[in-house]
């Protein structure tokens, strides 16, 4: 038993069904999750459901053997998907949560949003079914149905279709967000009685014996580790502020042989003796002041020799200052001549193609961009050159200054 979880559209209730299932399944045999795409918060949330690693396989900026180690095991896997099931990056959908059934050769479970139909429920199912032989769709979860009498409805409207169930309306199981999506898993006091709620719901609604019959061949075997460790004693910032770090990455540096160690800058811990200092992204503007004022892990910053190095989030605590949302500048590591803001927001998103030449990460990467910072001033050196998943020239990313470098982009595979 493994299989996606996808749906038509984003919004469609894929995230709660996931980790209803997840926290249900697991409570009877082991399982774990991946999740589609880039995507730091929803992984935590997979994490805490099943009580196993989660990890982000991405169609677009992985290739297909890199995909295939990371979800190899005997384990059952459940994937979650990411926006609709055939949405990927311009300008031909690569990345779509349906690579990752083709190259995994998982069947796909749509979960459809019927809150706002009946008959209609039909033509959408089948137009997914039917669209793309290559993707097996082995059925449909019909969420946010309103009554007996609905959900009555909606079946007849399916005919032969394969219905794993049928989820009722249930507002009090959505999820406060912000502007990156979710509220972190750690920032829930109320998780474990929600996923806990959300597997009563799943397993009132759904044939769950259905599900893990599903007729798939076990995962293959994991390969080398791609990753060569970017140096030997890695000292990396994790807690509410730096938590968006991809575990694969991780993973391949412990399996390299390096030293992997953590501090809590919001702890005021110093950065330890390291060869790298790596400062993940996350959300430093709300904790900007608390960071300001932390001395000891400043200074830690200021007084090492070593490589440091941040990630969108851990680029701006590196900066010299950062405005928060309230229009609040407060005073950074300035480590590097940046200023950045909150105080006037600006989505910048997409997939990104990036060549440095120096630096921890010297050479060619796929990564993506996801953050609503405006950059005040940023002088110096660029880190990157990048491209846009179309190709398209962009402008440079990052500083680079000594040994201090970063970038608002998020590294996810070397090419």
């Amino acid at each position: 038993m493994s299989f996606i979880i996808a749906a038509p559209a984003s919004g469609s209730g894929k995230t709660t069904i996931t980790l209803g299932l997840l926290r249900a399944l697991s409570q009877v045999s082991p399982v774990h999750a991946a999740k589609s795409g880039p995507d730091y918060i929803d992984p935590r949330f997979h994490a805490a459901a099943c009580g196993q690693p989660c990890l982000n396989l991405d169609a677009w900026a992985m290739t297909p053997d890199r995909i295939k180690a990371l979800a190899a095991g005997n384990t059952p896997l459940i994937i979650e998907g990411a926006m609709g099931l055939f949405d990927g990056a311009p300008p031909d959908g690569k990345g779509a949560t349906a690579d990752l059934a083709r190259i995994l050769g998982l069947p796909v479970v749509l979960v459809i949003d019927a809150g706002k139909m009946a008959g209609s429920v039909a033509a959408l199912a089948k137009g997914f079914i039917h669209h793309d032989p290559t993707v097996k769709i082995a059925g449909v979860i019909l969420n946010n149905v309103g009554s007996a009498r609905h959900e009555t409805m909606l079946r007849r409207a399916l005919g032969d279709i394969t219905i794993f169930g049928a989820v009722p309306r249930t507002p009090d199981l959505t999820h406060p967000s912000r502007h990156l999506g979710l509220v972190q898993a750690q920032e829930r006091p109320d998780l474990e009685t929600y996923l806990n709620s959300a597997a009563t719901l799943i397993r009132e609604s759904i044939n769950l014996d259905a599900l893990s019959a599903l007729d798939t061949y076990p995962l293959p075997a994991p390969h080398t580790p791609k990753h060569a460790p970017p140096a030997q004693r890695i000292g990396i910032a994790q807690d509410a502020a730096f938590a968006f770090a991809y575990p694969h990455m991780l993973d391949d540096w412990r399996a390299a042989g390096a030293e992997l160690s953590f501090f809590s800058p919001l702890g005021n811990e110093p950065a330890p003796d390291a060869d790298l200092i790596f400062l993940p992204g996350g959300y430093p503007e709300l904790h900007a002041g608390r960071l300001a004022a932390n001395g000891v892990f400043q200074n830690s910053l200021r007084n090492s020799s070593a490589q440091i190095y941040g990630e969108c989030g851990g680029y701006m605590a590196l900066g010299e200052a950062l405005t928060d949302a309230d229009g609040t500048t407060h005073q950074m590591a300035g480590l590097l001549p940046l200023h950045t803001s909150f105080a006037q927001r600006k989505r910048h998103l997409g997939y990104r193609s990036l060549q440095a030449s120096s630096g921890p990460f010297a050479g060619h990467w796929q990564g993506h961009e996801f953050h609503y910072a405006t950059t005040i001033s940023a002088k110096g050196k660029p880190l990157f050159t990048a491209q846009d998943a179309e190709g398209t020239t962009l402008p440079a990313m990052g500083l680079i200054q000594g040994n201090v470098s970063g970038s608002f982009a998020h590294l996810i595979d070397r090419c």
